[in-house]
């Protein structure tokens, strides 16, 4: 089981190449809060549970954690082979819920040792809990934001305003300036309706 906690460690160095790639490919709103704080917290923090407690209660996160990144990067190489595929993917809302509910099951199965005598350091117990609560509310917020905004309605057009008094010309060159305050450029200027005096 310790050579499987090294091998869970080493993992969460090849999850930077989502960084990489997402900077190359220039998806930078994909390079997100959640995402920093998951890459660059995550290799610290399993370091240290490999380093003073492999095996044992420390697996379960580990283990589940797994199953959710295998089921999360089926995601992205079904979204990676085109958009033919997109019909396929309309479960990626249920793959954040599944993030979540992972989180729910790591905070039960660290916390409970806080009323469970058992031969596992306490500090490890909040370690792992509050990584859980953490993010659990990271992912909460990301799943608020991309599902849970109430979308915007497109405002109706407003009718067009009729007037009788101006109406646009339009030339093809050059600017005029004709008895008006300001120049009209790009070939057009309004006309004003003729007024003839009195008596004509």
């Amino acid at each position: 089981m310790v050579h499987a906690c090294w091998w869970y460690y080493f993992s969460k160095f090849t999850e930077f190449f989502d960084t990489i790639f997402f900077v190359l490919r220039k998806k930078f709103d994909h390079v997100s809060t959640l995402h920093v704080i998951h890459h660059g917290v995550m290799p610290m923090s399993v370091w240290f549970g490999v380093k003073f407690t492999p095996g044992g209660h420390s697996t379960f996160f580990g283990l589940l954690n797994t199953f959710v990144h295998i089921v999360m990067y089926t995601y992205y190489m079904l979204a990676a082979m085109g958009p033919h595929m997109r019909k396929y993917l309309w479960w990626k809302k249920y793959l954040t819920t599944l993030q979540m509910v992972q989180f729910v099951g790591i905070m039960v199965h660290a916390f409970q040792l806080l009323f469970i005598e058992c031969d596992y350091p306490r500090a490890f117990v909040w370690w792992i809990g509050m990584h859980a609560v953490m993010f659990f509310f990271l992912f909460k917020d990301f799943y608020d934001q991309s599902y849970s905004k109430p979308k915007v309605r497109a405002k109706s057009p407003q009718p067009e305003l009729e007037t009788t008094e101006i109406k646009e010309l339009t030339y093809q060159n050059g600017s005029l300036k004709n008895g008006f305050n300001k120049i009209h450029t790009n070939g057009t200027m309004p006309r004003a309706r003729t007024v003839l005096p009195a008596g004509n």
